[in-house]
């Protein structure tokens, strides 16, 4: 705890940063359940989006032999051109939103290749959507958490340390000024008993 002057402007500067934590300590833990309450949003969504993903999987498990016997399924026949996302904000962070993606198709011959292989492909495109979204929702979660351990911090500053302090310090200053005032009555009853005596004895 850093040294404080014991003055009525000291006291007033302490009284003037006490009503400033309180008032915004209400809003710091406001923002922090709403971003407590936004991370269990994304952790919601990217459990949704794996197991969404699971299931895709799960069913081209069937179709892999196929894959491998053909030769006409490359890994590269589709590709991701472009992710599409916009910018949002919540409890004052800014986060990416997921709005899509366009992806590249090599060219086949439709007339040559086997009809499975536009579902096999629209498939792929839905996996691969599922994928981007989910990496753009973690890190939508990892710019809330990192918020709110800073938010964190704050609200334990407030409540832990500026606030129980500044209250010390006003405690503090406000009995020594009532001491000094004590102390003041006390002399001048003094001085002007002193005073008295004086006179008195002057005109003895």
């Amino acid at each position: 705890m850093s040294k404080i002057k014991l003055t009525k402007n000291e006291l007033k500067k302490q009284k003037d940063g006490l009503k400033m934590y309180r008032r915004y300590l209400p809003t710091l833990i406001l923002k922090k359940q709403q971003l407590q309450a936004e991370i269990r949003t994304t952790e919601l969504r990217v459990r949704e989006l794996v197991e969404e993903k699971n299931r895709l999987d799960e069913s081209f498990k069937s179709w892999i032999a196929v894959f491998g016997e053909t030769g006409i399924f490359t890994p590269d026949i589709v590709r991701i051109s472009s992710v599409k996302t916009a910018h949002g904000n919540i409890a004052g962070v800014d986060i990416p939103i997921f709005e899509g993606a366009e992806f590249t198709v090599n060219f086949y011959d439709l007339l040559s290749t086997p009809l499975w292989l536009d579902a096999a492909i629209e498939r792929v495109q839905k996996v691969l959507l599922l994928d981007i979204e989910a990496q753009v929702v973690n890190e939508q979660q990892k710019r809330l958490e990192h918020e709110l351990r800073i938010t964190n911090q704050r609200v334990n500053l407030f409540e832990k340390i500026k606030i129980p302090e500044t209250t010390t310090n006003i405690r503090k200053i406000q009995v020594y000024l009532g001491d000094q005032q004590t102390s003041g009555v006390v002399r001048g009853k003094i001085a002007k008993q002193g005073l008295s005596k004086a006179a008195a004895g002057g005109f003895q």
